[in-house]
C-alpha cells in the first residue's frame, strides 16, 4: 500500500510513524526542511520538499502510482487543492481531507463528486463529539464509538481503593456475572497488554472495554466509577472548539458558561448563542475562576489555542474544587507528561484527525479502527462471503500474537464469543491488535478462501 501524505505537522507525523510501522510504502510532502527532517529522524520514510498542491511535487511523489493521498496540513485551501491536482493526475486515487472550515464542509457532497474526496475530516467536531462522550460517562478518559455508536470502547483508570484492583480477568468475570464486560486492553506503565484470563489488572492500570451502548453506565459502575449527573459546564476559551461545543451543550439540559478573555471575542459569542453566559476574563487567573464560582462547576472544559494556559488552567479548576477538568492539547507527546500531573481528561484535535482519518486507511473490509495509545487498535471489520475466515470457530484460526476476538455482531445481536464459535458470512468482528499484528490480521480479513 502506498500513501502520499500531504502536510508533516503533527497530524502528518504520527499517520507517517504508525504505517511506517506496518512497513506500508509512505511518501511525506511538506515546505518546511525542519519538519521532513523530524520525520527522518524518527522513521523510515520517503520525504519530498515542495507544496503538496502542486502538479509537479505530487507527480514527483509518484501520485500516479499511489493507492491513498491524505491531505493533512493546517490549511484547508492547501488540503483542497492537493486533493484537486491529484483529481487530475490519478483519477482513480482515494483522498482524504483535513478539513475545519464550516464554510467547506457544508459543501461536502460536491466537494466528494466534483474533486473526489472520499472523506473529510473536521477534528473540531471530532473533539466536541469525544467531550460529551465523557461528559455522559465522566469515569471514561478515552470513549470511542464502533457499530455507529451502537458499541463504546472506553477506557478507565483503576484507581486506589478500586475493589477490582488485584482480580485476575477470570474472576473478573465470575464477578460481572450476566453484565456483557469485555476486558479489550491493560495499558500498563504506557505499554498495551493484549490480556487473557490469567492477567491481573492492578492499580494504576487503565484498563479498555468494550460493551454495548445501552450498557455504559452499568458497567462504569462496576468498574467503581458512580458518576453523578452533570449539570453545570465552564468552557474556557471561545475559539472555534469553544463555540462548537457551547452550541451542542446547549441543546441539553446543562447550565453552561463561557469565558474568554477578548472583549470583542465574547461580544461575537453572545450573538450566537442563546442560553450561553458569555463572561470576559482569564482562564488562567485564579481571581476570575474564584469570582465565578469554579469550584461549584461540575466540569471545567480548556479549550484555548494556547496549550499551557489550558494546562494551568484545568490545574487551577481542580485546585478551586471543580470535580472534572477536560483539557484540550496540541502536541500527542505532552499527553503522557500531562496525565502524570493529574489531568487524566484530555482531547486533542490533532489526534481526533489521526484517529479519524484511520478509520478509513485500513484494509481488507475494516469498517472502522481506534488507536488505544501507540501500540494497539480497535478494528470493527466485515467478514465477507470470500473471506477465509467464514466457516472457522475461533479457536481453529492462526490469529498472531497480541490479537484478540472482543466480540461478534451478528445482526441485532452482540455476542461475546468463545473459541468454539463459528464465524459467519456478514459477522461485524470486533478485533484487538497489537500494531506490528496488524498487517498479517488485514491479510487474514482480505484472503480468499482459495488462498487458504
Amino acid at each position: 500500500m502506498r500513501v502520499i501524505i500531504v502536510g508533516a505537522g503533527e497530524v502528518g507525523f504520527h499517520i507517517a510513524k504508525r504505517l511506517a510501522s506496518e512497513n506500508k510504502d509512505v511518501v511525506v510532502i511538506d515546505r518546511n526542511p525542519a519538519v521532513l527532517q523530524r520525520i527522518l529522524d524518527h522513521m523510515d520514510v520517503q520525504v519530498l520538499e515542495g507544496s503538496g498542491c502542486s502538479p509537479l511535487v505530487l507527480r514527483e511523489a509518484g501520485v500516479d502510482k499511489a493507492d491513498m493521498l491524505l491531505a493533512v496540513t493546517d490549511s484547508d485551501e492547501i488540503n483542497l487543492m492537493a486533493c484537486t491536482f491529484a483529481k487530475m493526475l490519478a483519477p482513480g486515487l482515494t483522498k482524504l481531507a483535513r478539513i475545519r472550515n464550516d464554510e467547506y464542509t457544508a459543501y461536502a457532497e460536491q466537494l466528494s463528486r466534483e474533486i473526489g474526496i472520499g472523506l473529510i475530516i473536521n477534528p473540531e467536531v471530532e473533539v466536541v463529539r469525544s467531550i460529551e462522550h465523557m461528559l455522559r460517562a465522566p469515569g471514561a478518559v478515552d470513549i470511542s464509538d464502533l457499530a455507529g455508536g451502537r458499541i463504546k470502547l472506553a477506557g478507565t483508570w483503576i484507581t486506589e481503593g478500586n475493589p477490582l484492583a488485584g482480580l485476575r480477568l477470570l474472576e473478573l468475570r465470575r464477578k460481572a456475572g450476566d453484565m456483557p464486560l469485555i476486558v479489550a486492553a491493560i495499558v500498563r506503565n504506557d505499554k498495551v497488554i493484549v490480556p487473557t484470563g490469567s492477567d491481573e489488572i492492578r492499580q494504576g492500570d487503565l484498563v479498555y472495554f468494550v460493551c454495548e451502548d445501552s450498557q455504559l453506565q452499568p458497567v462504569f459502575s462496576f468498574l467503581g466509577n458512580r458518576p453523578g449527573r452533570k449539570s453545570s459546564v465552564l468552557i474556557i476559551g471561545g475559539g472555534n472548539i469553544g463555540l462548537r461545543l457551547a452550541r451542542s451543550l446547549e441543546k441539553k439540559p446543562i447550565h453552561v458558561k463561557l469565558l474568554d478573555k477578548s472583549p470583542e471575542r465574547c461580544a461575537d459569542l453572545a450573538g450566537e448563542l442563546d442560553r450561553t453566559v458569555v463572561l470576559v476574563g482569564d482562564g488562567t487567573d485564579q481571581e476570575v475562576l474564584l469570582e465565578e464560582n469554579i469550584g461549584a462547576m461540575d466540569v471545567v472544559v480548556t479549550m484555548t489555542g494556547n496549550e499551557e494556559s489550558n494546562i494551568l488552567s484545568s490545574l487551577l479548576a481542580r485546585k478551586l474544587g471543580t470535580p472534572m477538568a477536560i483539557t484540550r492539547l496540541n502536541k500527542i507527546e505532552y499527553m503522557p507528561l500531562v496525565r502524570a500531573i493529574g489531568l487524566e481528561h484530555i482531547v486533542s484535535p490533532r489526534l481526533s484527525a489521526v484517529n479519524s482519518i484511520f478509520k478509513h486507511v485500513r484494509k481488507g473490509g475494516v469498517l472502522s479502527a481506534v488507536a488505544i495509545k501507540d501500540g494497539a487498535e480497535a478494528l470493527e471489520a466485515l467478514a465477507g462471503p470470500d473471506s477465509s475466515l467464514v466457516g472457522n470457530a475461533l479457536k481453529d484460526l492462526s490469529f498472531p500474537k497480541g490479537v484478540l476476538v472482543l466480540c461478534i455482531m451478528r445482526g441485532d445481536s452482540v455476542l461475546i464469543p468463545s473459541g468454539d464459535d463459528v464465524i459467519r458470512s456478514g459477522d461485524r468482528l470486533f478485533i484487538l491488535s497489537l500494531t506490528e499484528s496488524i498487517p498479517e490480521v488485514e491479510r487474514m480479513l482480505t484472503r480468499g478462501r482459495e488462498e487458504d
